[in-house]
């Protein structure tokens, strides 16, 4: 981004002027907002990310419970290869469809 103060260096005395100051005020806060946009693109993205983890760790405690289930009761013991595969594939298109890059 270019200083705002460098596209009047030919002609300095345009700073003084109210319009010119007005204009650079505008700027600033411009810029400001910019700042504050990528901050909340970048918490968003946080936000998702811890969202996900809830969801893996959801997983994780219910594959548990099924394993506990079947030492006590003798279910059919849970596929952890499917479990595993599913995972992956959860987090990587939650991944994709919010352009997070691991």
């Amino acid at each position: 981004m270019r200083n705002k103060l460098e596209i009047f260096k030919k002609a300095p005395d345009l700073l003084d002027e109210p319009e010119v100051q007005e204009l650079l005020d505008y700027c600033e806060r411009l810029e400001d907002e910019l700042i504050d946009l990528k901050f909340e693109k970048e918490k968003s993205k946080e936000l998702i990310m811890l969202d996900m983890i809830k969801e893996v760790i959801k997983g994780c405690n219910a594959i548990e419970k099924e394993q506990l289930e079947h030492e006590r009761f003798g279910y059919e013991a849970p596929n952890y290869q499917a479990t595993i595969s599913n995972l992956k594939s959860y987090i990587l298109e939650i991944c994709r469809i919010n352009k997070i890059y691991l």
